[in-house]
């Protein structure tokens, strides 16, 4: 553990530390329902939720297979980034995929699929969506990278894999969705959310960053044309 990163380092001790204080329930408290995700219209709602909903795991085997995909990529991406830019894509992946979860179960209330009885009741705890996001980052800057996967014999590039995995959970959530499948209470669009806030923040720091830094120069009247970096208003600084 002491030659993990300090964020990751810190990520995992955090969530076993909450995993196993859900399960001791101290003076009576149901964290599950407390800290995990509900409908935002629902009494049971609170501001802090779509933060502590990425903290909570259901059993051993669902902390167990998110702190394991910690592990093992989040120690290169924040060695890479930094402890601040890795902790602040950790959080809006989280967060996009609790948001996705929100418009999923609206969705699905519009539809009649959640009479509205069952709001009160609709809940969503774990990681998995910063993983998720963990994962897309892992592919984006190390894509060639060659992984193997239990019961598979041949190494897969790691952009494979991310298409494999964002495939299985759009297939997933959308047979879920429809009914073509039975639920199996995975927030698969949870997952899918927070792929997808990763690229946008991918994208941006690849090119929104340099072109923003430009356009506010612009408008201070500050002259860059000596520094080469950004005297090309197309420059797009590496990550």
């Amino acid at each position: 553990m002491r030659r993990l990163p300090t964020i990751t380092r810190n990520l995992l001790l955090l969530n076993v530390i909450v995993f196993f204080l859900s399960a001791m329930r101290p003076f009576g408290l149901d964290l599950d329902n407390l800290l995990g995700l509900h409908y935002w219209t629902a009494d049971s709602f609170h501001w802090w939720q779509p933060v502590t909903y990425m903290f909570m795991h259901a059993d051993f085997n669902h902390i167990f297979f998110n702190m394991f995909a910690v592990l093992m990529f989040a120690p290169v991406l924040e060695r890479e980034w930094g402890e601040k830019k890795f902790i602040f894509y950790y959080l809006v992946c989280g967060l996009g995929a609790a948001l996705a979860q929100e418009l999923v179960w609206a969705l699905m209330i519009t539809q009649g699929t959640f009479p509205a009885m069952y709001i009160p009741h609709l809940n969503t705890i774990g990681a998995s969506g910063a993983v998720f996001g963990i994962l897309l980052a892992f592919g984006w800057l190390f894509p060639d990278v060659r992984m193997f996967i239990f019961l598979i014999p041949i190494p897969i590039r790691a952009r494979i894999l991310v298409i494999i995995y964002a495939g299985i959970e759009l297939l997933a959530g959308l047979g879920s969705l429809t009914g073509i499948t039975a639920a199996d209470h995975v927030a698969h669009f949870a997952h899918l959310g927070g792929m997808v806030f990763g690229l946008l923040v991918l994208l941006y720091w690849r090119h929104g960053e340099a072109k923003l830094k430009a356009f506010w120069d612009r408008i201070r009247g500050v002259d860059n044309d000596n520094d080469d970096r950004w005297s090309d208003y197309h420059y797009q600084r590496k990550l």
